[in-house]
């Protein structure tokens, strides 16, 4: 198990109780190999984080069932303060979020016939333009509005380590993208697209409120109104495209 017995000394390294969200500074003792045992924690007097002895399945069900405690260990205790500034572990993360949004606006916001091969190369460009620039100023736009959301509305302080740490949850908690990746196998509606990103939109809040500890309407509002802009960013400039090229 990657995660390792805090400290008092360990000033920088902050547990939480996957319980209450309290601040702990042990999660467990190792008396020997395989002998441990759970710290509880001083607020709600539960285990800590039962999630260490665990098995990795357990915590990817109850991640997809949205349980909070789950982020909890997930953001605080199981990612180390050096894995959350990791910044080709972002840059990877980035990439592949990237990918699998620029396949839903191609599943999304073009037809059939845009999606099947194209007449001439030159058709091929725009198709790709088209996607390119719908994910860079769509991401754009969505990452703008979380960060500023964050700092107006949840009282959250903005600075460089603070943005990758909400960027890396964001990222994280977007872990339903990955199912776009069967539409790329079988045949699936664009209407699947839409119930993915409701349920990315949901952890996306979760998440948000695990991070800064605040009110969780004003996690989903902020969300939403990401999710929303960055869809109407996408639709507006395939509608503009359209009547240029018309």
């Amino acid at each position: 198990m990657a995660i390792k017995c805090g400290t008092e000394s360990e000033k920088e390294i902050s547990f939480r109780c996957v319980q209450c969200g309290f601040s702990v500074t042990t999660l467990y003792i190792q008396y020997s190999p395989g002998n441990i045992r759970l710290m509880k924690c001083g607020n709600c007097k539960a285990v800590a984080d039962e999630y260490i002895e665990c098995e990795l399945m357990i915590l990817v069900i109850d991640l997809i069932l949205h349980k909070i405690k789950a982020y909890r260990h997930l953001f605080y205790n199981r990612f180390s303060r050096e894995t959350l500034h990791n910044e080709v572990l972002l840059w990877k993360l980035s990439l592949g979020f990237l990918i699998l949004d620029a396949y839903q606006m191609l599943a999304v916001c073009t037809t059939q016939d845009e999606r099947s091969l194209p007449a001439s190369f030159a058709s091929f460009l725009g198709l790709c333009g088209k996607v390119l620039m719908g994910v860079f100023f769509g991401n754009l736009m969505f990452l703008g509005i979380i960060l500023f959301g964050t700092r107006k509305f949840l009282n959250a302080k903005i600075g460089d380590s603070r943005c990758k740490h909400i960027l890396l949850s964001i990222l994280i908690s977007s872990y339903f993208e990955i199912f776009v990746i069967a539409m790329m196998v079988w045949e699936f509606p664009s209407s699947v697209v839409f119930i993915i990103k409701m349920f990315v939109l949901s952890s996306n809040a979760l998440a948000l409120l695990v991070i800064t500890d605040a009110v969780m309407i004003r996690c989903i509002w902020i969300c939403f109104a990401a999710h929303a802009m960055k869809f109407l960013v996408t639709q507006g400039l395939g509608a503009y495209q359209k009547l240029v090229l018309w």
